[in-house]
Parts: structure tokens; sequence; C-alpha cells
């Protein structure tokens, strides 16, 4: 696979956006696994990897044509505070290894996860900026070298982690997406309006700027107050209640998201998908969609 434009080309050759997966953990707790304090779901590769596999496969089968790795907290800082019997060369791999099982012979994309060192929604950080620096490097590092097709920033809303993350792989020749998680006020978690980061991650020009997590209503804001970049992509939260809540049910059935997808998709995006309470009926949901909608 050609990984120079990955995200454009693939579009281009599909004439539509492409579908990007939904939701991994939330899914994972309401099957009856719980979240790790510290590695949130990303340890059930490791002790129920079948049941990993299996929900790849569910997106795959529901139509993404990209597919994260459940690898949102094996990252060093996260994997240095938990107990796992693992190295992270290894854990990062094998997590790697189910997302590329799912795929099979096809050309869908696996997009390695990399997620904030610390919780996405804490606005001030505990680990100091040499950890900081080496947590991303090293896990970027371990998820290209495992077989990641492209880096999937995902959650991010530090100015200063996402100058490194940003840096680090535009110097490296690392295809990348930054996807940003911002509050009601269009404002990062460490005060930024929205515009100085998009600003600031063009200089290290990513394949998506992307926004995540994010409830419809304050996309909508967004998509009202600033231009969108050239390749942007959104995938929001479709959960009920808070977005930091700990235990996460669907707040969005798929049917009510499409109607957002179908408000959203004027705008030209690279890829569309779902996050936090939405499952593998919102990738086909959004699949059924499209095929009636880009219909040649």
């Amino acid at each position: 696979m050609n990984k120079s434009d990955l995200l454009l080309n693939k579009k281009a050759a599909l004439s539509r956006p492409l579908i990007l997966d939904g939701a991994f953990g939330s899914v994972l707790q309401q099957r009856g696994f719980s979240a790790d304090k510290d590695l949130w779901f990303s340890y059930l590769s490791i002790s129920e990897p079948q049941a990993v596999l299996q929900l790849h496969k569910e997106y795959v089968d529901a139509g993404a044509d990209i597919i994260t790795t459940n690898t949102f907290r094996t990252n060093p800082s996260a994997k240095k505070k938990s107990n796992l019997a693992i190295t992270n060369s290894d854990f990062v791999k094998r997590s790697v290894t189910l997302a590329i099982q799912a795929k099979g012979e096809t050309d869908i994309i696996i997009a390695g996860s990399n997620a904030p060192a610390e919780d996405c929604y804490q606005k001030e950080r505990t680990i100091s900026l040499f950890d900081l620096d080496y947590n991303h490097k090293k896990h970027i590092e371990l998820l290209y070298e495992s077989g990641c097709d492209i880096i999937w920033n995902e959650t991010h809303s530090h100015l200063d982690e996402i100058e490194i993350v940003c840096k680090f792989c535009s110097e490296n020749s690392i295809p990348y997406s930054m996807n940003i998680y911002f509050d009601e006020s269009l404002k990062l978690l460490s005060g930024e309006p929205i515009d100085e980061a998009i600003r600031l991650i063009k200089n290290f020009p990513p394949q998506a700027i992307g926004f995540n997590c994010i409830k419809p209503t304050d996309f909508e804001n967004l998509l009202d107050k600033i231009q969108m970049p050239g390749n942007f992509g959104f995938y929001l939260n479709c959960g009920s209640g808070a977005v930091t809540a700990q235990h996460i049910s669907c707040g969005i059935s798929p049917e009510n998201y499409v109607g957002y997808i179908k408000e959203f998709v004027r705008f030209s995006p690279t890829f569309v998908g779902s996050c936090c309470g939405s499952n593998p009926a919102h990738t086909n949901a959004i699949k059924e969609y499209f095929d009636e909608a880009y219909r040649n």
C-alpha cells in the first residue's frame, strides 16, 4: 500500500468520505468486560484476544474503510503504571496484530491509536515534559513498526502535546491524523482556541485533522464558527450523559447519528466515523447511507 496521501487516495478511489470504525472500549464494556484503571480496555488484547478480534471483524463486516487498533492505552506512560506482565513492545505488537488479522486480504487501512499520555479529559498534567516526549515518540514508533498504516492520534487537547506528536510524525515521514477534543467554549483543555491548534498542526502537514469524542451539537457550533481545514474528519460522541462518564451507554441511535452525518457531509470531510457509545450498527448505518448518497 502506498502510504503517501493514503487517506486522500483512498477517498478518491471510493468517490466518497472514508468510513472510520466506531467505539471500541465502550462496546467491550457493554459486553461485560471491565475497564482497567490504567489500561482502559487495551489489556483485553492480551487476556481476551478473541473478543478484541471479533469486534474488529464486526467493524470490517459493517463496512469500515479504516479500523483503529485497540491501543488507546498501550502507551509507555499507561503501561508503566499497570501490573501487566508483558513488554511494551509485545503489548503493542499483539494488539496491532489482531487488527491486521481482522483486515485479512482487504485493503482496509489500519490506524494505530495513540492517546494522550494521561487521561483524555485531564486539564492539568502530572507527567514531566521529558516523559511526555518519550511516551509519544516510543509509542508511535512501536505502532508503526508493528504494521500500522497510519498513526491515529485521538482525543488530544493540550497544545504542547499536539506539537510533540505532529512534529515527530512529520520529521520521520510517518503518516498521521491528529484528532482533537475540545470543550463547549471551542477551546482545548490547555486553554487555546481550536483555530490556534489547527494553525499549529498545519505546520506539520498531517493526512487529516479530525475532531473526536465531542457532542454533535458542539461540532455543529464549531462548523458555524471556523472554516474547516482542507482534509478534515470527525467521529462524534454517541454516549448518553457526560462525555467523561466511566460507564458509557448508547445515547444516539444509528439512525439519529446518520441524521447528523447527512448535515455535516456537505462540508466534504475526508473521513467520518463514530466515537464513545457507538457500535458496529452505527458504522453499518453510515455505510448504507453512503451507498445510497454516493451511488453513481
